[in-house]
């Protein structure tokens, strides 16, 4: 059978998997080992140019409240929670819905519905900056908030419902019939039978929509000018620009924008793995 387990392969072939997997692991951690590094060290270390060695003093607890006492680093942390949570949110809710009667329901113009969905995905972001720009010009949504969640809600739905429809119809349509004869409604029917079923599917794309979300700098940069609206992103750019000799303020602030998405992971780790190989083995 292929693939076949890397525990029943020959030496050779183990050994050589072990030392490339180390090997990736150690050329991925670096930088952020860097970042950290940087992060905790004192302004005197950095300019002696003692970059990536030991620290000779240990800034942690200054450097790490300074980003947030000195530079608006905090209002840009908040802009991003305020951006990505009812976006993650609407998402779920509109592909889940979409992806529901896709794949349950039978209807004229299903397959052209579900095609859009997937065309949408392989149109290059470049091509949609200037009329997206320009539609948020003309509703009064530029340089908001609203703007970027709006938006992002409905970039990321057509994904979503791609993902989402393929777990719905892989349900048995049993379910929904039965369900349907005992007069259900079809609210109903989406509510308490396909929600709870598709709940490690809703946790995968919650993590994926987040990180994504979270670390978009493209359509921050392009529909977002002021503090008022510059999520976490954009923000360390800004820094990079006004702090650029206090690399260490830097270093602490694209740490702490890269910790959310992190600790979601971690929470719903479990949750991801499972909706991620959901049906991906059958009897």
């Amino acid at each position: 059978m292929f693939p076949e387990p890397i525990q029943k392969s020959t030496i050779f072939t183990r050994g050589s998997y072990r030392i490339i997997l180390y090997t990736s692991l150690i050329v991925w951690l670096l930088p952020l080992s860097a970042a950290i590094l940087i992060s905790i060290r004192s302004l005197a270390d950095i300019n002696s140019g003692n970059f990536y060695g030991w620290p000779e003093k240990f800034s942690l607890v200054e450097n790490y409240s300074q980003i947030f006492k000195l530079t608006p680093m905090l209002q840009y942390f908040f802009n991003s929670v305020i951006i990505t949570i009812p976006t993650v949110i609407g998402t779920l809710i509109l592909s889940s819905l979409a992806g529901y009667a896709l794949a349950k329901h039978n209807f004229r113009g299903n397959f052209l519905i579900f095609a859009l969905f997937i065309a949408g995905n392989f149109v290059p972001a470049q091509i949609l900056m200037i009329p997206v720009r320009d539609l948020t010009l003309k509703f009064g949504i530029y340089d908001t908030k609203m703007g970027l969640i709006l938006f992002h809600t409905a970039f990321q739905t057509g994904f979503c419902t791609f993902f989402l429809r393929g777990f719905i119809k892989e349900l048995p349509h049993e379910l929904v019939e039965s369900a349907r004869i005992d007069g259900a409604s079809e609210l109903r029917i989406f509510w308490n039978i396909i929600l709870p079923l598709v709940r490690p599917a809703l946790a995968a794309l919650a993590v994926l929509e987040f990180t994504f979300i979270w670390n978009d700098y493209f359509w921050a940069l392009v529909l977002v000018q002021g503090d008022e609206a510059r999520p976490v992103t954009l923000g360390i750019q800004a820094l990079q620009g006004r702090w650029t000799s206090f690399w260490h303020l830097v270093a602490a602030g694209s740490i702490v924008a890269a910790l959310p998405p992190v600790l979601l992971f971690f929470m719903l780790q479990k949750h991801f793995i499972t909706g991620l190989t959901l049906g991906a083995v059958k009897e």
